[in-house]
């Protein structure tokens, strides 16, 4: 029995990814003939063909569906045993910084995925703000953050695209008659200078009701309707609601979550779990609630 070609597989995958024979090629470095020529020969091996035409675009058949499941499992595994025996057993101590609103989420799939390339690793977590998680990496306290300010300085990956909401408790009764009242983090916080900005570029009046050091102290006030703040909307849950243009209340922008170490970082563990969560840690856009 012919053995499949990985090469023509990661082609394969890379195209169904992308959509389009010419992005894949972009992606992998490749002229659009030969990734076409590629695909010409993955066809001749499995027989069936793997793409139908739908007008001006390429679908997957039915054959293509199925090739794609086991192409990225082979690929998976295949990657998976390089990566182990290219970088053996790294060892030592890895302190990982992130802010309190995606320590429940974001930073659970970082910590997987660290543990599952190097299990020996020592792993410390700091949980803090943004700014001075940036400022602990700067002088050499942790090793690697994730934050949600750009910042050129770092050496950095985006591992997420989230939208900012306002948020309010769900039996909050909102007149759009009145100011907003705001419930913001005091000290340097991206959400409330976002937020300020929206609202006066809306021409949305606002006065600040209440302040905290903490997520936890905000979003105790928003449980007890004391007002609105701007905030991912990973902080939505079943006792809050997003307010939005219905409401008079202007659209936020999104905002990226980095993934940061220092630039030219000599630690080797630091650098080589970093290089290794850049190509393989891609973590899904949280999307709006419908």
């Amino acid at each position: 029995m012919p053995t499949l070609d990985l090469e023509l597989l990661r082609s394969f995958a890379a195209v169904v990814s992308h959509q389009s024979f010419a992005a894949a090629a972009v992606h992998l470095g490749r002229t659009q003939s030969a990734i076409t020529q590629q695909m010409q020969r993955l066809e001749e091996q499995i027989g069936p063909p793997l793409f139908a035409k739908q007008g001006r675009q390429k679908r997957l058949t039915q054959h293509g569906e199925r090739l794609l499941t086991y192409a990225h499992h082979m690929l998976a595994v295949n990657d998976e045993a390089l990566r182990s025996l290219r970088q053996g057993q790294l060892e030592g101590n890895l302190r990982i910084g992130a802010p309190h609103d995606v320590a429940e989420t974001m930073l659970p799939l970082l910590l997987t995925e660290v543990a599952r390339t190097s299990p020996l690793l020592q792993l410390d977590i700091h949980i803090g703000r943004s700014p001075y998680l940036m400022t602990s990496l700067k002088s050499g306290e942790v090793d690697m953050i994730i934050s949600n300010r750009a910042d050129a300085q770092f050496d950095g990956v985006v591992l997420r695209n989230s939208p900012t909401v306002w948020l309010c408790a769900a039996g909050y009764v909102h007149d759009p008659a009145k100011p907003v009242p705001l419930i913001m983090a005091d000290g340097p916080s991206i959400f409330r200078r976002i937020g300020h900005e929206a609202l006066d570029a809306a021409g949305v009046a606002w006065t600040p009701r209440y302040t905290s050091s903490s997520l936890i102290g905000i979003k105790a006030a928003l449980r007890a309707g004391l007002g609105v703040t701007a905030r991912g909307v990973e902080q939505l849950d079943a006792g809050l609601r997003v307010l939005g243009a219905g409401d008079g209340m202007p659209r936020l922008p999104d905002l990226a979550y980095y993934l940061y170490v220092r630039s030219h970082v000599v630690n080797p563990v630091t650098r080589q779990v970093f290089e290794t969560l850049k190509k393989h840690l891609r973590l899904p856009r949280t999307d709006m609630p419908a």
